[in-house]
């Protein structure tokens, strides 16, 4: 008797805590590919990238030009004019990685504007998620578009069309 008290104890406590967290799936790269604010942000971002990369590659040709004419005349220049171009040389490549570093770099120009246009339309759809979580009581909601691998989700458990609905999209 013992024996099947214990396991319909356990059994009990399994489905219980198999039934206890509700989780969700949902997609934030279709999420966000479904906002017409975040493909407009995403195209300001481009263009700002292009232009900064256009300006770039001027100056790496300017670079290039001054050091192929260096090269060609390095046999012909006194020792006190080789130093001096090659000073010029050295100070063009320098302005040219410190451009690079300013645009490109980590906290640089592309960061900065990434900030400003994608993360408030981030900040929204974080926000219309929490909003799905308190209102459906989900203990949890996994992103399956970057960083976690779900090798399975059910499609029914996907809720990224919910998401859109809350940021008012569809």
């Amino acid at each position: 008797m013992k024996k099947i008290l214990v396991c319909l104890v356990v059994c009990l406590s399994v489905a219980f805590a198999g039934t206890a967290q509700r989780y969700a799936i949902i997609d934030s790269k279709y999420i966000l590919s479904k906002l017409p604010e975040y493909k407009k942000a995403q195209d300001k971002l481009d263009q700002f990238s292009q232009q900064w990369q256009q300006e770039i590659d001027n100056r790496q040709t300017t670079v290039d030009s001054m050091l192929k004419n260096y090269d060609a005349e390095q046999v012909m220049l006194s020792d006190d004019l080789k130093a001096k171009r090659e000073d010029e040389l050295y100070n063009k490549q320098k302005e040219l990685r410190d451009l690079q570093k300013k645009r490109f770099g980590f906290e640089g120009d592309l960061f900065k504007k990434r900030e400003e246009l994608i993360k408030p339309i981030q900040d929204r759809v974080y926000s219309a998620i929490q909003k799905l979580a308190v209102d459906k009581a989900y203990d949890f909601i996994l992103d399956k578009s970057e960083g976690i691998t779900v090798i399975f989700a059910d499609p029914k458990l996907d809720k990224s069309d919910d998401v859109l609905k809350y940021l008012g999209v569809k």
